[in-house]
């Protein structure tokens, strides 16, 4: 069957089949929940390279992790190139610039986008800090919530806004414009020196140990390292590769206190977004500049 997507006409074979079992969404289902959250997801991917994960088979057959573009991209489809200098080699990677490389991409069995923190511009400089809350397995999501809570104050004392998301799984993340002058490592330090500030404000609950056997199984993690480079994490609409189909949904602050990881699906976010639009729209003009977190890098003598 084709599918109109703006200007394009995109081919979906095999619409019919089953991609999620638990209520039976399909991959014409999947593409049609893209279309319907079409502003966030391109919001969220806009410039960045972009990994895919694909499930040829559906969520409950094997996933492959794609790094360059499969084959077969129609000559509108856009890529950045980057450099893997431990490999030597490189890859060009989706670029969605447009909705229409979403849907070609679900086309390709796309079911999950993780994209860089960097845009194509630089993709040496990141313009996004996340912080990643990370329950461990027996974290009840209480603790994950408070810590939410207590980012938020720090975020607001720092005078940076944050905008928050579900993980899709049982984590949340909190996404921050940052200006795009330092380099991943920089980067990565400041969210270090923002972690440990969470972890001392909350000490019973939240740790920043590296290694999980320095961690208890109650913990959450906040995971500084997602800013690595060549770290990737979920983006704000997609995904992810579950039997639920659940959704890393953007969240207003005040919805944290009562949100269940497992409420956003792919059956559940159309109405949402028809509802509320994409709650991240103003990330774009709320930039953070992350030299005080830099200053408390210093203070607390954490090196790159």
């Amino acid at each position: 069957m084709e599918l109109e997507v703006g200007d394009r006409v995109i081919k979906l074979s095999s619409p019919d089949r089953v991609y999620f079992t638990q209520r039976g969404e399909t991959k014409l289902d999947l593409a049609k929940y893209y279309m319907s959250v079409g502003d966030g997801i391109v919001r969220a991917l806009r410039e960045r390279p972009c990994m895919l994960h694909r499930f040829p088979d559906g969520v409950d057959g094997q996933k492959v992790h794609q790094k360059r573009l499969p084959r077969g991209a129609p000559p509108w489809v856009e890529t950045v190139r980057l450099h893997f200098p431990r490999y030597n080699r490189t890859a060009d990677e989706l670029c969605v610039t447009e909705l229409g490389s979403v849907i070609w991409a679900v086309q390709m069995s796309t079911v999950e986008f993780h994209p860089w923190n960097s845009r194509r511009a630089d993709t040496e400089k990141p313009d996004e800090w996340r912080i990643d809350l990370d329950p461990m397995p027996k974290c009840p999501f209480s603790k994950v919530r408070r810590a939410a809570e207590v980012s938020h104050e720090i975020l607001e004392e720092l005078g940076a806004v944050g905008w928050p998301k579900t993980s899709g799984g049982h984590g949340l993340h909190i996404y921050v414009r940052i200006k795009p002058e330092h380099g991943f490592a920089e980067v990565r330090r400041a969210a270090l020196a923002f972690a440990r500030e969470v972890e001392r404000r909350l000490p019973d609950d939240v740790t920043t140990a590296w290694w999980r056997r320095d961690r208890s199984p109650s913990d959450l993690f906040v995971d500084y390292n997602q800013n690595a480079r060549d770290h990737t994490i979920a983006a704000a609409y997609s995904v992810r590769g579950n039997p639920r189909g659940t959704v890393s949904a953007p969240l207003k602050w005040d919805e944290i206190p009562d949100a269940e990881p497992n409420d956003f699906t792919i059956a559940s976010m159309p109405d949402r977004f028809a509802k509320f639009g994409d709650l991240h729209e103003g990330i774009d003009d709320a930039v953070f500049d992350l030299q005080p977190l830099l200053e408390w890098a210093d203070r607390d003598g954490l090196e790159q």
